[in-house]
């Protein structure tokens, strides 16, 4: 039951109450409006909580099931299908791109292996020609014009984040592989077996409890550089407000860099897989062998085009000297807060979802806040 003053609300193990006391921080500061956090503990929920308000007026609360676009922490579910299918031989890491995507195999492509989009190394970190937002929406197009373009650099070499298209690639390659849409292969083969409650293209019976972010006043590129060439060519085509995930258009359409919906417990349900060894409540999607592929580093160093450093292993950020988590640990966050945090040494995942949005392209302090407080109940017993 959520409280109609937005207090807030769930289940929080007494092992795990610096993580409350973090989550009540947020709010008690004024730096969330409505949000949840979820903590799994070898595979198992032991933090489950919400609250605050789905409206900048705060008359709404934030429910149970309430669930907002989490941008860029999508990409955690897209990559892990495709370390699923790898994990079970279907689709080789090391293989080139065009081994199942023979339309790819052009303009200097030819070598581009399957990891280097895992990895934002694949030099295709945008269009090359004028799309519009409405592009986003037609997979065909999308996909096609990337199969056809030049790398931007030389791929394996840097990684260069790939905001948007990193979706559309390892996306194309799963529907290559499975003959399903992204969307779908995750709904059938990943998110149901887990009870995960992350959304893909949302159906329409869910926009009731769907919450719009609340966007923020400064704007989201105004951290970076627009000197970069590369920033602003992967940033600006198509140029996108955070306003366009309210629209129907977006939520209907499968994004897979960027419009997963879902709330903390939806986020940690399915990653807890990651940091329990392949396998979690029951149901084994990954071996050992297959989660521990995720720590092969792919690179490490300056972003070409975040102007950050960054360490990318198979489809998620690793630990560096600006992203302070264990040497067992990933990571992945989105556009304006949303993050999550998977450490295989404590078994321990954490997930943070919200809906007002700081300018942080990959997280913020909230989020982190409370993956700290959580590793730090496991270390303290």
């Amino acid at each position: 039951m959520t409280d109609a003053t937005g207090e807030v609300q769930g289940s929080c193990d007494e092992r795990f109450e610096q993580v409350r006391t973090a989550f009540q921080k947020n709010f008690d500061d004024e730096l969330d409006v409505g949000a949840s956090v979820a903590v799994y503990l070898e595979g198992e929920p032991v933090v489950d909580l919400w609250g605050g308000f789905v409206d900048e007026a705060r008359t709404i609360p934030w429910q149970r099931d309430s669930i907002t676009n989490v941008w860029s922490t999508t990409k955690t579910m897209t990559n892990l299908c495709a370390l699923i299918l790898a994990d079970h031989g279907e689709i080789d890491l090391h293989a080139p791109v065009a081994t199942y995507w023979p339309e790819f195999k052009v303009n200097d492509k030819e070598r581009i292996e399957v990891r280097h989009l895992l990895s934002h190394t694949s030099g295709l970190a945008g269009w090359e020609e004028p799309i519009t937002v409405e592009d986003l929406y037609d997979w065909e197009k999308a996909t096609s014009l990337l199969a056809a373009q030049k790398p931007w650099w030389e791929p394996g070499t840097a990684s260069g984040y790939h905001a948007l298209t990193q979706g559309y690639l390892v996306g194309e390659v799963v529907r290559r592989v499975t003959g399903q849409s992204l969307g779908t292969f995750f709904a059938r083969e990943v998110a149901g077996p887990l009870g995960g409650d992350f959304l893909i293209g949302l159906p329409e019976a869910d926009d009731a409890r769907t919450v719009p972010v609340i966007t923020p006043t400064t704007a989201i590129l105004d951290q970076v550089t627009i000197t970069n060439p590369l920033l602003t060519k992967t940033f600006t085509n198509p140029l996108l407000s955070p306003e366009v995930s309210w629209e129907k258009p977006w939520r209907r359409a499968e994004i897979p860099a960027a419009n997963g919906q879902s709330n903390a417990r939806g986020v940690a349900a399915v990653q807890s897989i990651v940091s329990n060894l392949g396998e979690a409540r029951g149901v084994r999607l990954l071996s050992e062998r297959g989660c521990r592929a995720i720590f092969e580093e792919q690179s490490n160093g300056e972003d070409v085009v975040l102007n950050v450093p960054l360490r990318f292993g198979m489809g998620y950020g690793l630990g560096n000297e600006t992203v302070p988590i264990g040497p067992n640990a990933c990571f992945w966050g989105g556009l304006g807060g949303s993050i999550v945090v998977s450490d295989l040494d404590y078994r321990l995942t954490v997930a943070y979802v919200m809906n007002r949005m700081e300018v942080g392209l990959l997280g913020d302090v909230r989020g982190m806040s409370l993956a700290l407080a959580a590793a730090l109940s496991v270390a303290q017993g």
